[in-house]
């Protein structure tokens, strides 16, 4: 039988899980946004903060033909031992919304686990989303406000990741800001200040 690569992915991560199992406090995230967003930037940074706590980290982009705009997926696995899944991940623990667009036309919650995490940059209130985020726990957080007042522009990746620090615990906070630094340079500190602002005003609700 002839796997297509979508059915050779889901195989595989499904073939490892059995043989390695998953009791390594594996983490997996995966990121929503639109090209340019900088959705790959956010799984980057994220990544190197986790191996500088001495954790496993894997991340990367869905490569395609997208187009600047265009709905964009990255993924990201945290792990307390070597990762070796090599798959998208299909099956997340949580999901990060950078454009809150996206809920109407990407199903981004698709997949994710019974009781996971929807982390969503939005100024509505958690209960606009009782129907479509139902029997998981949301974080909300307008990382557009924040990222416009702190940094001037309405870039949200780095914003979002205070909230999902905040939603997941996944990293210390003060984990993140030597890799922005490297990153960003001058315009370190500015991120710096949103995502540490988002931290703060994330709210999360089980729905």
């Amino acid at each position: 039988m002839r796997l297509n690569n979508l059915d050779a992915d889901v195989f595989e991560s499904k073939l490892i899980t059995l043989i390695y199992g998953r009791k390594v406090n594996m983490l997996e995230i995966r990121f929503h946004g639109r090209g340019g967003q900088g959705a790959v930037t956010s799984v980057e940074l994220f990544a190197i903060s986790a191996i500088a706590e001495g954790k496993y980290a894997q991340g990367f982009p869905s490569f395609g033909p997208e187009r600047r705009g265009a709905p964009v997926m990255a993924f990201l696995r945290i792990s307390e031992k070597p990762v070796r899944i090599r798959s998208k991940i299909y099956s997340p623990d949580v999901v990060v919304i950078l454009d809150p667009s996206l809920v109407d036309v990407a199903n981004p919650v698709s997949g994710l686990k019974k009781g996971g995490i929807v982390v969503i940059n939005t100024s509505k209130p958690h209960e606009e989303f009782s129907e479509k985020f139902r029997g998981f726990k949301v974080a909300v957080v307008d990382a557009y406000k924040i990222a416009k007042e702190e940094m001037g522009v309405n870039i949200v990746n780095t914003t979002m990741l205070g909230a999902l620090i905040r939603a997941t615990d996944a990293i210390k906070l003060k984990s993140i800001e030597e890799p922005v630094r490297e990153r960003f340079g001058r315009i370190a500190e500015k991120n710096i200040n949103a995502l540490k602002r988002a931290y703060k005003e994330t709210s999360i609700k089980e729905l």
